[in-house]
């Protein structure tokens, strides 16, 4: 029982609304698990989309990324509104070249799982692949300024995760990092 005069919020309705909201903004996470399949099938030629929608699963469970999509959706949904003040609002909107509040916002993400998801995220978001295409068209009146950088990070972290785990197989090790 909780107390009343004391805030607490219910981890598994964050998990709920994230995977809502994703699905919402035309995200399902074999969308992402496509993108981790394009970043580690020249590493891993067995790996397959149910692997990777493990990895995406498993990145997704963290209350820092879930929050970090949850983040991201708001602001580009206020952005669609046109509610956010003056000259932000066209920054958003028009995705302008020098806000980078969004990469900041997706490496909140990457920054959980290492050095490889740091890379991984660059080239992704750079050759915008998979659904990244269609969430940075700006053909269906939506705005993605923040969810196409989330999308490309949670695919470049569940990717880390994908190699960080092969490697400890080939040594032997029975405890996994990055969970």
């Amino acid at each position: 029982m909780s107390n009343p005069g004391i805030y607490s919020l219910n981890s598994a309705h964050v998990a709920q609304a994230t995977d809502e909201w994703l699905s919402k903004r035309g995200v399902a996470k074999r969308d992402i698990a496509e993108l981790v399949l394009f970043l580690q099938k020249d590493y891993f030629p067995g790996l397959t989309i149910e692997d990777c929608i493990v990895h995406v699963d498993a990145v997704l469970s963290k209350r820092e990324v879930q929050n970090a999509v949850l983040t991201g959706i708001q602001l580009d949904l206020l952005a669609e509104e046109g509610k956010l003040i003056p000259p932000l609002q066209d920054m958003i909107k028009h995705d302008e070249g020098l806000y980078g509040c969004d990469e900041i916002l997706a490496l909140s993400i990457v920054n959980v799982y290492g050095s490889i998801g740091f890379t991984n995220f660059g080239y992704v978001d750079k050759v915008k692949p998979g659904i990244l295409v269609r969430l940075n068209s700006k053909t269906d009146g939506e705005i993605h300024t923040f969810l196409d950088d989330i999308v490309g990070a949670i695919a470049a972290s569940a990717a880390s995760r994908i190699a960080h785990r092969k490697q400890a197989e080939r040594e032997g090790v029975t405890t996994p990092p990055l969970d």
